[in-house]
């Protein structure tokens, strides 16, 4: 093997290794290994690929269930949706690239999520995302906001998928650290999926799309550490994303798939070929052979290190039958898109090592397996439980409640994210139903009655008090929003945003979380099929924020057998009865309420009964089915006032209310609980009827709030803010 400089005690710390991790890499290698070989193990032992903190927590996720195809450990989750058809979907994280390089940031995180879903064989119907940001005037957050919401627009825009859905908040907690989530579904034929496992020795290793470049090259080892000082000095490190290359991308793989000519396909996503040639081995239990010559580079003299751990964008690896090269080859070359024979599959452990790369005919990295992949390093950190809240005491009374609600109208984590939507096309493909802004986005699967349901959602202040409460919660809102609409829910993803889980309390966090989602997952027969852990997400650089708050953040898919059964939000009829579902509001610990109108962040969060909220949904999604009701939308930030507000401004119809309501009743965010409406002379049993639809006015204990204010500041309140 071609001799290599010494590995210093600097270089391994610089590659991210504790001397522990590092002793470990000597067993395994059996001898030191040489800088190709250390960047490898560096990106495959990263939090962010291996997943070392959190692996043994998220065993504890129910991830079966008979309508899932494909669980966890692929590309993507797969669930069987009727009549030969299967939705395949996953979310990502773009956390640490979208805060060095917002548009780039975001915009290859896009990229890289619809590359997960259409691997496996599907072409991608729907792009969601949920975003997290800091206070509006802190530093470089309104660049920030700008730059990631561009660059989400821009890429799925350009690239032809539609984004339909997502969630938006802001706190100062994410002043130093941004969350970008990007999620995308995709609809397949059930008998046509794709997946990564290597297999037949001797078969080609093909690489198809883009050149690679220097871009990204320890981007997975970036993302597994917090920010200090020095972050802006990361830039290289943010991959650059073309979506009109991934559109053709998408379309050659398709026809490819068509055809019987692939064994297994990966895409280069985070450690790029690395990941790809790795994890494509190790899953089929054989080896991998790279030509690193081969390899289609943009930029001259690049190195089998900078080769293996680029993370350039809209690239592929795939595993072809003998003979198929030139069939395969036509269809990449008529896309305009590389295509190069860089390996072939050989035994596991031929030449000492399943991967070996050669260069300029000698070998330069020659690795074992399972080391890489299922002996990664595995911690059980030390973890301490989130001490339970206090009861709230000394709550406030509200003396104007439609005050109050105009003030909750317009503040950031409530008022209209048109500013953000209108940036993206919500309608291409034509198969969009509902356009962002309601309870979830609904999706026609093209050429039949049915629809896709989908929604994010997580409630990050509930999670910090509560992370059992608050991952009950953050599974329980999908839940809620895809029956709001007429969907029945099927199988989630998550996106698990921690900080760093060497500090005690935010491993507790972590655990807490995914324990109470594993719960609600369990008793709402809403299995979790994909998803992602991103950690270290906190800053030490001067001026910026510490730990994130823990956001776990939720991504649910249902089925809608007949789109023309679906509900909207928006009341729809004068003189319609308005039922509350699931019992008048009592809680304000950690309200909008109480953090906006008085500065508390208190109390705990609302507790999930999680018996009660099966109960309400099924009630509601059997009204749906019987027709009895006009108009649908779950309770959740600001609790009922908020809700009829919102129900109001969807169709510009006022409420008359008739029980008066405390601050509690008004703004309690209590859990499982629903606002229908019903023509008039229909009851609906088990619920309470708190008013009429009527008028072009809110009217809260005898005050008559007209929409058009409510309007007003509901909609100029974000672009006021991004204007300063």
């Amino acid at each position: 093997m071609r001799a290599t400089m010494s590995i210093t005690a600097e270089i391994v710390a610089a590659h991210g290794f504790t001397p522990e991790e590092y002793a470990r890499v000597l067993s395994a290698m059996g001898r030191e290994p040489n800088m190709l070989e250390l960047g490898i193990f560096s990106v495959m032992w990263s939090e962010h690929c291996s997943y070392k903190s959190s692996r043994m927590h998220l065993a504890k996720l129910p991830t079966k269930a008979p309508w899932v195809i494909c669980g966890p450990g692929e590309n993507a989750g797969v669930i069987d949706i009727g009549d030969g058809d299967a939705a395949i979907f996953k979310m990502e994280s773009h956390n640490h690239p979208s805060y060095i390089e917002p548009y780039q940031g975001a915009a290859t995180g896009v990229g890289g999520i619809l590359r997960d879903v259409f691997t496996m064989g599907a072409r991608p119907v729907a792009n969601l995302n949920a975003l997290r940001f800091g206070a509006i005037d802190a530093p470089r957050m309104r660049h920030l906001v700008k730059g990631v919401v561009a660059g989400i627009g821009g890429y799925g825009n350009c690239v032809g998928v539609p984004t339909v859905g997502g969630e938006t908040i802001f706190h100062p907690s994410y002043n130093g650290n941004i969350i970008v989530n990007a999620m995308t579904v995709g609809v397949a034929k059930a008998d046509k999926i794709f997946y990564s496992a290597a297999a037949g020795v001797g078969n080609p290793v093909v690489y198809v799309g883009s050149k690679t470049g220097r871009d990204g090259i320890h981007g997975a080892t970036m993302a597994s550490a917090e920010f200090d000082e020095n972050s802006e000095e990361k830039r290289p490190t943010v991959q650059v994303g073309d979506p009109f290359t991934e559109k053709l991308l998408i379309e050659a793989c398709l026809e490819l798939m068509a055809s019987d000519a692939i064994v297994a396909i990966q895409d280069m996503g985070a450690a790029g070929l690395t990941s790809s040639s790795v994890e494509m081995a190790s899953k089929g239990g054989v080896g991998i052979r790279l030509d690193m010559d081969k390899v289609p580079c943009r930029e001259t003299g690049m190195t089998p290190y900078e080769m293996m751990l680029s993370e350039s964008q809209e690239r592929m690896l795939m595993v072809l039958k003998p003979g198929r090269e030139a069939f395969a080859e036509a269809i990449f070359r008529k896309w305009e898109l590389d295509f190069a024979v860089i390996g072939e599959v050989v035994d596991a452990g031929v030449g000492g090592g399943d991967l070996t790369m050669t260069f300029h005919g000698e070998i330069v990295g020659c690795i074992p397996l399972d080391p890489l992949a299922d002996a990664a390093p595995k911690y059980d950190r030390p973890h301490v439980p989130t001490p339970a809240r206090a009861p709230l005491t000394d709550v406030p009374e509200s003396s104007d409640i439609a005050a109050d609600l105009l003030k909750l109208m317009g503040s950031a984590d409530l008022c209209s994210r048109r500013w953000i939507w209108e940036q993206y096309d919500s309608q291409v493909g034509a198969d969009t139903l509902q356009r962002p802004g309601g309870d979830a986005a609904v999706v026609r699967v093209h050429g039949t009655r049915k629809a896709l349901v989908i929604a994010t959602d997580c409630t990050p202040r509930y999670c910090f008090a509560d992370p059992f409460e608050g991952g009950k919660q953050a599974v329980a809102e999908t839940w809620r929003n895809i029956i709001a609409v007429g969907g029945k829910p099927l199988a989630i993803t998550n996106c698990l945003n921690f900080a760093s889980p060497q500090n005690p309390v935010i491993m507790g966090q972590l655990v807490g979380c995914i324990e109470g989602i594993a719960a609600a997952c369990l008793a709402l027969d809403y299995p979790v099929v994909s998803g992602n852990v991103s950690l270290y997400n906190e800053s030490r650089a001067t001026g910026g924020g510490n730990a994130i708050l823990p956001t776990p953040a939720i991504g649910g898919v249902g089925l809608l057998a007949d789109y023309d059964r679906q509900m909207t939000m928006g009341f729809k009829t004068a003189g319609d009865a308005i039922w509350l579902i699931g019992g008048v509001g009592s809680h304000l610990g950690q309200s909008l309420w109480l953090r906006e109108l008085h500065g508390r962040e208190d109390g705990p969060p609302p507790p999930v009964d999680l018996a009660a909220e099966r109960a309400a949904g099924e009630q509601v999604a059997a009204l749906i089915a019987a027709g009895v009701v006009t108009a649908v939308h779950d309770l959740s930030d600001g609790g009922l006032a908020v809700a009829l507000a919102e129900m109001g401004l969807a169709n510009g119809l006022g409420a008359i209310v008739e029980a008066r309501l405390t601050a509690a009743a008004a703004f309690g965010e209590d859990q499982g609980r629903y606002l229908v409406t019903a023509p008039a002379g229909v009851a609906i049993a088990g619920t309470t009827r708190i008013g009429t639809v009527a008028g072009d006015a809110l009217v809260l204990n005898g005050a008559a709030l007209p929409l058009a204010d409510l309007r007003r500041i509901h909609e100029t309140a974000l672009p006021a803010m991004m204007a300063g």
